[in-house]
């Protein structure tokens, strides 16, 4: 490209560097006086990189930040009064004091906010990307993170995925020479970031990241590559940080003084003045530009400062968006048939794909084989292979990916071909999807679904098969939805697709092959939050899960010969939890049972027994039961597995405890 830049464009550069120089500034010394809490991340020294990347990006382009992000929002547009106020924790804060430094986000420019977890941008910033690509809008996404992050696994992920889809993305790497206190050449095995590019058949290359110029045309010409539907770039600028790694670190020195100075003859503040000068740029011209800039900060402090504190009222509204009022056909719908869980479950996916344009279907063998366990069987053929989409084996890049996407307009569906390998999304999950709506405010959408196969019954061994709802269920933020019959499974699917949360819904593999049932060939949804009422009874009430709720209704037939009639409660949705039917429930009978596959210690049942007791303790004639496997994990042996997943027999002997038998 090599266009050179108009005195003009340079002297906006000047300006922006210097407002972001001097808001960082201004930080450090409000959090010396304890007026910025917490902890905050300086940029200052690397404020060319900020200033020349945003100003090559359209309006509508979008960026991901990193813990150190302050100029990254300056230069695409933010409004410093809003970044002030949320540093200083207050309402009229960018995210309303809910997210502070590390979590500063603008969506209507473009921002997409920071993030406190090293490298968890570079997902996010291709999820975006894909969504880009997928709604043809010729957006393109940049990822800015430091060196430290390239050597985290979502970068490699992201990068492949990226390169292998074309993705318009640019990879943005500060290398200011440290992750933290260790040095890059303790750290990472290649001298230079940008060599990695080549392992993803990507452009790379290697620039001044104090020299504004160089930034803005070398990412002017990875946007336009990418714009051009060419692919992904990979940038490293090399800078230096001034200051530590954060405000509050408070580190023995692992830098050498002499290396400090040395890297301060570089500022790129500085560097920009001198070239302005030679233009015959006055002096007093550029004196003018830092008062300006110096004085934006403080009337941005002023007005941080006299803008309130957010009250207790904002945070529940904050961490989940309502849920939609739905109401569809009962099973027994004239158009209703018998068919599997399986096929229920792929009814749902065809069903809102067809409604929704903004759905897409991402995980590993969804496409061509659709799916190990046939969820996903002939979507490609409908819907093509840009919305159904084959993945490499990249767990982390496939969940934060899909977050990225969901947070710029579209509904992915995430496939997890064993749900044991959550374990590998669990940062995308649980620090990503989770807690995006309420840093920001209580905002934004992640209308986003993590589904797959969990629980035993089909001997594949203890590292798949195992029942993990617990700790979702633990997680504010998320939703939690596991349905026991195949009429369940479409409508609750349906509702998870259509939510604005992020919902992780369980398919347990034994239901998959056992589990048949009347669903309604037309399309319906099942609200969120509601449980069913199975069979109803005046003796005990069985709370069971997923595929214990057949054996639940086994255990209730059983008793009934014996003259004791169990009421039979599915929840459906684990979080958020129909608490009033339970309570209401226990209320009749006096007496609990809850059944699940999990470990009985610290599990999904141990939640709702506690809940139970605290609200309907004076109503109990006895101790509530839990049934649930013993703390091993699962066996191989056919006959093993079977002994430690608990059945009807398990359940019954349950019940006839709780009435004295």
């Amino acid at each position: 490209m090599n266009v050179a830049l108009d005195t003009a464009t340079l002297e906006r550069f000047y300006r922006d560097l210097c407002r972001v120089r001097r808001f960082d500034e201004r930080v450090i010394e409000l959090f010396l006086k304890g007026v910025v809490k917490g902890t905050a991340h300086s940029c200052v020294g690397q404020e060319a990189i900020a200033v020349g990347a945003c100003a090559a990006l359209r309006p509508d382009d979008m960026i991901v930040s990193h813990h150190r992000g302050h100029g990254h929002c300056i230069a695409k547009g933010a409004e410093m009064p809003r970044m002030m106020a949320e540093l200083l924790g207050r309402a009229t804060g960018y995210c309303g004091g809910l997210g502070g430094s590390m979590h500063i986000a603008a969506l209507d420019r473009g921002i997409l906010g920071a993030n406190g977890v090293v490298g968890a941008g570079i997902g996010l910033g291709a999820g975006a990307a894909l969504s880009a690509a997928i709604r043809r809008s010729g957006q393109v996404a940049l990822a800015f993170f430091g060196d430290g992050a390239a050597n985290e696994g979502i970068f490699h992920e992201a990068c492949n995925i990226a390169a292998l889809w074309k993705l318009p993305l640019v990879l943005l790497c500060e290398n200011n020479r440290y992750g933290l206190s260790t040095p890059m050449a303790l750290s990472t095995s290649v001298p230079r970031i940008a060599d990695r590019a080549a392992s993803y058949a990507m452009p790379g290359e290697t620039i001044d990241g104090n020299d504004v110029e160089a930034v803005h045309e070398a990412v002017a010409r990875a946007a336009s590559r990418a714009r051009a539907g060419d692919g992904p770039t990979l940038i490293e600028a090399l800078t230096y940080r001034w200051g530590d790694h954060s405000m509050r670190a408070n580190l023995p020195r692992y830098r050498a003084e002499a290396e400090e100075q040395e890297a301060r003859q570089g500022d790129p503040v500085a560097r920009l003045a001198e070239a302005l000068r030679s233009r015959q740029v006055p002096g007093h011209r550029l004196d003018a530009m830092h008062h300006d800039a110096a004085a934006e900060v403080e009337a941005a402090i002023v007005e941080a400062e006299r803008a309130p504190e957010p009250t207790a009222e904002v945070l529940a509204p904050a961490v989940i968006a309502p849920h939609a009022t739905v109401a569809g056909p009962g099973p027994a719908h004239a158009s209703a048939r018998e068919i599997s869980m399986t096929e229920a479950i792929n009814e749902a996916l065809v069903q809102e794909m067809a409604r929704d344009a903004s759905v897409f279907v991402i995980g590993e063998d969804v496409g061509r084989i659709g799916g190990i366990f046939g969820c996903t069987r002939g979507l490609m053929d409908r819907f093509g292979a840009e919305r159904v989409r084959d993945t490499p084996i990249s767990e982390n890049a496939i969940a934060t990916m899909a977050v990225g996407a969901a947070i710029t307009g579209l509904r992915p569906v995430v496939e997890i071909q064993i749900f044991d390998f959550v374990t590998l999304m669990m940062d995308a999950i649980v620090n990503q999807a989770a807690k995006f709506r309420f840093m920001l405010g209580g905002r934004p959408r992640v209308p986003v679904v993590f589904r797959g196969p969990q629980g035993g019954g089909i001997r594949l061994g203890a590292q798949h098969s195992q029942s993990l709802e617990a700790w979702f269920a633990h997680i504010p933020g998320l939703v939690v939805i596991a349905p026991s019959s195949p009429y369940d499974a479409k409508g609750l699917l349906a509702s998870a697709i259509r939510d604005d949360n992020p919902v992780v819904f369980l398919e347990h593999k034994l239901l998959y092959v056992q589990a048949r049932g009347p669903v309604p060939a037309v399309d319906y949804a099942i609200p969120i939050g509601r449980a069913a009422t199975l069979r109803p009874g005046r003796d005990v009430t069985i709370l069971a899960t997923m595929a214990m709720v057949p054996q639940a209704l086994k255990a209730a037939a059983d008793l009934a010969r014996e003259g004791i009639e169990a009421e039979v409660i599915d929840p459906r949705t684990l979080r958020p939890l129909d608490l009033d039917s339970i309570v209401a429930s226990v209320k009749r009978t006096n007496r609990l049972v809850v059944a699940h596959e999990a470990w009985t210690r610290h599990g999904f049942g141990a939640e709702v027994v506690a809940a139970v007791v605290e609200t309907a303790f004076d109503w109990l004639d006895a101790p509530p039961e839990r049934v649930g496997m013993a703390d091993i994990p699962m066996p191989y042996n056919d006959t093993l597995e079977r002994l430690v997943i608990p059945g009807a027999a398990d359940i019954a002997a349950a019940a006839r405890r709780s009435m004295g038998r």
